[in-house]
């Protein structure tokens, strides 16, 4: 006898969903209305944060490649105070040192990576300075933290403080929007930039190091320079001297004849 065969039962087909409800005219009055609301109030550049906008990124592209470069140091990065509440430049900086100028930059006095990166400039001061850079620590810190922190750590600098961030700025070791970049900036006495790096505690302290060879190399440059100029000058002397005394011969000769002549008459 065959089998029955049973026949399966149609899946179940989902009700069609309802039609959507259409808006009335009110409400399609005040959808629009939220709309225009909504765009009037959402905040638009204006041209002036724009050109402010390029204006930081050109800098940021400039100070990419600003090793190497000339800069002027005449207003370069402001006025900052030292921890002792001094007002300075970083043109005065210079003017002061003997070779030029190492800023170490860090975000903030007395933490642990700031208080390593001072102290391994600490330990390197005598064979940095003996190039004649001289070295500074430069932060946002306020005068009182930093001179805290120089005298907790016996550091042998001084502590540059930039409320304002003007000369972290310059050097390109500012944070966007807010912030220091841990870094180094080495400047020689001429204004040439000889280092703008950032880097950790150690890494700042190697770019600085790497800069005193230049520095050597430069004062090597500066003196056979000054010889060579105190040389044309001696030669000058002597061509001056030599010109003098021809022109004495030849006076000597006319006057005697000038005398010969009377002696005729």
């Amino acid at each position: 006898m065959a089998p029955e065969l049973r026949k399966r039962k149609a899946p179940a087909v989902p009700p069609p969903a309802p039609p959507a409800k259409k808006q009335s005219k009110a409400a399609k009055v005040v959808t629009k209305a939220a709309a225009k609301v909504k765009e009037a109030v959402k905040p638009k550049p204006t041209k002036a944060a724009a050109a402010a906008a390029a204006a930081a990124a050109a800098a940021e592209k400039e100070e990419e490649e600003v090793v190497g470069d000339v800069v002027s140091l005449g207003g370069f990065g402001g006025e900052v105070e030292t921890n002792e509440g001094v007002t300075t430049s970083l043109k005065a900086l210079v003017d002061e040192s003997k070779a030029g100028v190492v800023l170490f930059t860090y975000p903030k006095a007395s933490t642990p990576g700031c208080t390593k990166q001072a102290c391994l400039f600490r330990d390197a001061y005598a064979p940095l300075t003996a190039s004649g850079l001289a070295i500074y620590g430069l932060s946002t810190d306020s005068p009182k933290a930093n001179t805290t922190f120089k005298d907790k750590q016996k550091l042998p600098y001084a502590l540059l403080c930039d409320p304002a961030a003007t000369l972290i700025g310059a050097i390109g070791l500012k944070k966007s929007p807010k912030g220091t970049t841990r870094g180094v900036f080495v400047v020689d006495k001429a204004g040439k930039v000889l280092a703008a790096e950032a880097g950790g505690p150690d890494a700042t302290l190697t770019i600085a190091k790497g800069a005193v060879p230049v520095v050597e190399e430069g004062k090597v440059a500066a003196k056979a320079d000054a010889d060579a100029e105190e040389a044309k000058a001696e030669e000058a002397e002597v061509g001056e001297d030599k010109g003098e005394a021809t022109n004495g011969e030849a006076k000597t000769g006319e006057e005697k004849e000038e005398a010969e002549k009377k002696k005729d008459e």
